[in-house]
C-alpha cells in the first residue's frame, strides 16, 4: 500500500491516515495529516522488518568471516573495521532489533506458552551475543602494537563463536518463530506491532534508519574488499 504520508507521523497517525483515505474514497487523502513534509511509504509487516534486519546482520557476519580469515592467515587489515562492525551490531542489532524481538515477539509466545524451548534459547543467545560483542569492540580498539598472538587467537575465537551461534539463531527465527507469530496474535495486534517497530526505529535512528545502517555496512565491505558480490560466485564448475 502506498500513499503520501507526513514524515514525522507516528504509527497510530499512519494507521488513521490509511483508514481516512479509504473512508473518503481517495488515496492519498490530502489534508488529513499536517505539520509534516510529504513522503511516499510502503507498509512493511513486522516479520518482514525483522527478516530484512537479519539480512543486514548477515552482511556483518560476512565481514567477521573475512576478518577472521585474515587473522588466521596473518593478512594485515585495519582492526577498527571490526570495531565499527561490532558497534553496528551493538547499536542496531542488539539495542534495537533484539530488543524489539524480546519486548514484542518473544512475549507473545510466552503469554500463550508456545515454542517456549525455542524462545528461551533465543533469549540466552541474545545475552551471549552481547557479551561477545563487548569483547570484539575491546579488541577492535586495541593499538596494533599491543596486539600479540594471544589477543589474535582470542579474537579469532570470539568471531567464530559469534558467527557459529547467530547463523542458526536467525535461521530458526526466520523459519520457525516468525512464521508462527500470526498464530499467537490477532490481525490487529500484528498490524500494531509493525507501527511500534516503525516508531521505535524513527525514534532511535531518525528518517531512513535501516537504509543508513545498510550504507554503513556497505562502506565497511569496501574497506575489507568484499563489496563485489560476484567474487562469491564459484568459478570451478
Amino acid at each position: 500500500m502506498k500513499g503520501e504520508l507526513p514524515e514525522e507521523c507516528s504509527g497510530l497517525q499512519r494507521r488513521e491516515f490509511f483508514k481516512k483515505s479509504i473512508l473518503f474514497g481517495a488515496f492519498p487523502a490530502a489534508g488529513l495529516l499536517t505539520n509534516c513534509s510529504d513522503k511516499t511509504i510502503e507498509e512493511v509487516t513486522p516479520t518482514e522488518d525483522l527478516m530484512r534486519e537479519h539480512g543486514l546482520l548477515n552482511r556483518v557476519l560476512l565481514i567477521y568471516d573475512n576478518c577472521r580469515f585474515r587473522l588466521i592467515n596473518n593478512i594485515p587489515f585495519e582492526l577498527n573495521i571490526l570495531d565499527h562492525s561490532a558497534k553496528i551490531i551493538r547499536e542496531f542489532i542488539e539495542n534495537y532489533h533484539e530488543k524489539q524481538e524480546e519486548e514484542f515477539v518473544f512475549t507473545c509466545f510466552e503469554k500463550k506458552g508456545k515454542l517456549m524451548d525455542l524462545v528461551n534459547i533465543l533469549r540466552e543467545q541474545h545475552l551471549a551475543g552481547r557479551a561477545i560483542t563487548g569483547q570484539i569492540i575491546k579488541y577492535g580498539k586495541m593499538p596494533l602494537s599491543d596486539f600479540g598472538e594471544d589477543q589474535r587467537q582470542k579474537l579469532i575465537n570470539f568471531l567464530e563463536d559469534f558467527n557459529r551461534m547467530y547463523r542458526p539463531h536467525e535461521a530458526r527465527e526466520d523459519t520457525v518463530l516468525f512464521p508462527a507469530l500470526r498464530e499467537v496474535v490477532s490481525p490487529k495486534e500484528f498490524e500494531d506491532m509493525g507501527y511500534k517497530f516503525e516508531d521505535r526505529e524513527y525514534e532511535l535512528f531518525g528518517k531512513d534508519g535501516f537504509e543508513k545502517m545498510v550504507a554503513k555496512v556497505a562502506d565497511l565491505e569496501r574497506l575489507i574488499a568484499i563489496e563485489d558480490l560476484s567474487q562469491f560466485t564459484p568459478t570451478a564448475l
